[in-house]
């Protein structure tokens, strides 16, 4: 293409009357000259588009035409599927592309995905897990033989979890087996964005791979792979406006828990006066509360508001993302299953009940609202209680400093290699010394040895040490030439229906006695549940009328009470930068520097709190000893985040008993934890015996967690995605007690017989990393260590 001649970009862009961001047109000249890389843009700012013309100007330019698959766009939720495939076929009909797109998910019937085997598209539209099925199948390297492009959408979403892993490996040998592969993943703003490219390239290891590359050949080869990428960030000043519904009785609000509910008649004035309002919850639950809290208060809503979560049927949640674009709907009460970047029409108010417990996911949900480049978006936050407004203090304080979150990546996830390597041999099999490397270059995997290879290996042939007895752990075998593959019909069936690395427990068909789906539920809610009992899901009052295999058949009732149903997945701790900025504004409280509405309003439980007892500044915190008719109690207040705290509650229980000899109950906030006994609790000793040193930390808190039943519930998930128990047929799963006590068997069975299970290892390790942050934990007792204790002895709890 001459510089005289526009690209298809600017060409539609101009069609459409619209002016191409700088980044845009970055992106489009970086894949023109066979580039990969980052693109890194807030939502709404057209980050599709950046990559999708690209691609397009690339095709069009072909010297001949081309067949086959020649693009894959990985997207970790299938609601975005329809969206990107809608864009890119309203630029195919306006330029005449001789183009094709097509999506495959767990959504796609069995006639499409059979047509797409026969007849792939150019563009296929995909998640992780549809992508590793692919893989599993036979001559899938044929049917990747014309791959110019993969494209990652929403890659900070993936980053923290064990798909992520699954994109990696994936990459890894697509890279591989498609010279000149260009790979793009797309992001919202990160705090760790070069870490997030490391994982993506697995940079670190492609250039040692380089520089130690004997072979002509290979050096070549790992040059195609590892062609500089490029990260390109968007220049844009995204205006994020955030407005505080401050009480207006403070003193009668809450100080802490409730769900917010007092405020609905601030609310309803923000509904009525918008054509569309998206009102996010934290969880399910609270989401099911507030949507009949509001229809109760305004019943002229009815009709016109609805509710979106991820266990209500695909079918309603398509029906009101349709009903959210064509305008219809003034109000949706939604978790964060409309976080990402599903592209209705924008929308006017964002309602956040509620702290979100993290700046990036607040941002998203405000951008949400002014869904156009340039256009502010303004987002309303909700406290559930008085402590919230400190939150909604320093929510607008890190908006204000783009003091965004890091995500953690998953390292030496061997569950999730286990899985790649049986899905690689199900597919055209392998071989391992030339797998071994590329494996390696894959940031999770960059520690693994020769001697852990070998153990997968020997893992995924005979079950290693501990189950080569029994054959169904006899999965790959190896055939004359040296090849890996699996040869047995009825294992490769069961593998591939249970590829995937999302483990949740089971889940219910929740539907009416005379037909229609209503959506799922969690097994052990339903397990509480008795015919005749009435609870509240997807807005509707439900009476059990039975449980029959998988389905719990329901009916509708006029009952105005009913239970609330609760998921597992609902608590979201603090993140470590929220809790820093927290700490600020609590500071400027201390020293009245009451800069901002929410600090004004919360003055009075400020001034209630230094006279009850003390507000911690920047270089102190505070520890509140306090008698009462329960016992004896201690209060600590990090301001560091639930999983912290309760880590921390945990320790110290423990190394105070080692002094002295005494139980207790624990209980743990995003802001504090509380330690309570039947015995006088001295808050001294904690200084005096340097309990908060940081010596010992992993073996103290094995001791004082029960980290061997927490591992071993752990581990539930980990036998689940590497395969060592099945999850059953589709509409027969396993029930989860079975699941349970299978995966608990085999858990005793390597803790007793095979110390050395890297997955043994592994269950211990995700406890502490991921669950405890053990990282943080260690960061949070230094910075303890370093700061001014001020102890209180009261007769009442305070505020705080």
């Amino acid at each position: 293409m001459s510089e005289a001649t526009p690209s298809l970009g600017h060409r539609y862009f101009s069609a459409m009357g619209w002016q191409p961001h700088a980044f845009q047109t970055e992106a489009w000249k970086a894949l023109e000259e066979g580039k990969s890389g980052l693109i890194e843009a807030p939502t709404g700012s057209g980050k599709t588009y950046s990559l999708a013309m690209g691609i397009f100007q690339k095709f069009t330019a072909s010297p001949k035409p081309v067949s086959g698959l020649y693009a894959v766009w990985i997207t970790p939720i299938r609601a975005l599927a329809s969206e990107i495939k809608l864009a890119a076929e309203r630029v195919i009909a306006h330029q005449n592309l001789e183009f094709t797109v097509g999506v495959r998910n767990g959504d796609t019937g069995a006639a499409e995905r059979t047509r797409q085997s026969k007849n792939p598209p150019h563009l296929l539209i995909t998640t992780p897990e549809s992508l590793h099925l692919l893989m599993a199948q036979k001559d899938w390297r044929k049917r990747f033989k014309h791959l110019q492009f993969v494209v990652v959408d929403e890659w900070h979403e993936l980053l923290g979890s064990k798909r992520g892993v699954q994109v990696e490996l994936a990459l890894s040998v697509l890279r591989n087996a498609c010279p000149g592969l260009q790979t793009w993943a797309i992001s919202a703003t990160i705090g760790n964005r070069e870490e997030a490219m490391e994982v993506f390239f697995g940079m670190a290891q492609l250039q040692s791979a380089l520089e130690h590359a004997e072979h002509p050949q290979a050096k070549h080869q790992l040059a195609v792979s590892s062609t500089h990428p490029v990260h390109i960030r968007a220049s844009l000043s995204k205006e994020i406006r955030v407005e505080t519904l401050i009480p207006e009785e403070l003193e009668t609000y809450p100080w802490s828990g409730h769900l917010g509910t007092d405020l609905i008649p601030q609310v309803g004035p923000l509904i009525r006066n918008s054509t569309s309002t998206l009102i996010f919850t934290n969880t399910r639950a609270q989401a099911e509360i507030w949507y009949q809290k509001l229809l109760q208060h305004y019943p002229e809503l009815a009709g016109k508001i609805a509710m979106h979560h991820g266990s209500i049927d695909r079918s309603l949640r398509n029906w009101v993302e349709d009903a959210l674009h064509e305008g219809t709907l003034q109000a949706v009460v939604c978790t964060s299953s409309l976080d990402l970047g599903v592209d209705f029409r924008p929308v006017e108010t964002i309602i956040q009940i509620g702290g979100p417990k993290g700046v990036a996911r607040f941002m998203q949900r405000a951008g949400r609202s002014g869904h156009r480049p340039g256009a502010p978006s303004t987002i309303y936050f909700l406290p559930t209680n008085s402590l919230e407004l400190l939150e909604g203090a320093a929510l607008k304080e890190a908006v204000r400093t783009q003091k965004l979150e890091n995500r953690l990546p998953y390292i030496r996830s061997f569950d999730v290699l286990i899985q790649f390597l049986v899905t690689l041999a199900v597919g055209d099999g392998f071989f391992p010394d030339e797998l071994e490397p590329l494996i390696q270059r894959t940031y999770s995997f960059q520690s693994m040895n020769r001697e852990e290879w070998q153990w997968v290996l020997n893992f995924i042939r005979n079950g290693g040490e501990s189950l080569q007895g029994y054959d169904d752990y006899h999965k790959v075998q190896v055939d004359e030439s040296g090849r890996w593959v699996v040869t047995k019909r009825s294992i490769a069936m069961r593998h591939r229906l249970n590829i995937g690395t999302i483990v949740s427990d089971a889940n219910l068909l929740v539907k009416y006695v005379k037909g229609g789906k209503i959506g799922h539920i969690e097994e052990w809610f339903v397990t509480q549940l008795s015919p005749g009992d009435v609870f509240w899901f997807a807005g509707r009052a439900l009476e059990l009328v039975r449980i029959r295999g998988m389905e719990v058949q329901v009916r509708k009732s006029n009952r105005k009470t009913g239970k609330i149903p609760a998921w597992m997945g609902g608590r979201m701790p603090l993140s470590a930068q929220l809790s820093d900025v927290l700490r600020t504004q609590i500071e400027h409280a201390v020293t009245g520097r009451l800069h901002c509405p929410e600090l004004m309003a919360i003055e009075p439980l400020i001034a209630l709190q230094k006279q009850k007892s003390e507000l911690p500044t920047q270089g102190s915190w505070l520890m509140e000893a306090v008698e009462t008719r329960e016992g004896h109690h201690l209060f600590i207040f990090p301001f560091d985040g639930r999983l912290v705290h309760e880590a921390l509650a945990g320790l110290l229980a423990y190394r105070l008993s080692l002094i002295k000899p005494q139980s207790f109950s624990l209980a743990c906030s995003d802001y504090g934890l509380e330690l309570l006994s039947d015995q006088p609790i001295d808050p001294h000793a904690i200084l005096e015996q340097n309990l908060l040193t940081t010596d010992y930390l992993f073996d103290d808190l094995q001791s004082s967690v029960n980290a061997s039943e927490m591992a071993r519930r752990r581990f539930r998930d980990i036998a689940s995605i590497s395969g060592l128990v099945f999850q059953g047929y589709p509409g027969k799963p396993i029930k989860e007690k079975h699941l349970q006590a299978s995966s608990q068997l085999i858990f005793d069975v390597f803790r007793d017989y095979d110390p050395q299970n890297l997955l043994l290892q592994q269950a211990l390790d995700e406890v502490f990393i991921y669950q405890f942050e053990l990282d943080r934990l260690r960061e949070t007792m230094e910075r303890m260590q370093r700061e001014k204790a001020v102890i209180k002895h009261l007769s009442k709890p305070s505020p705080f």
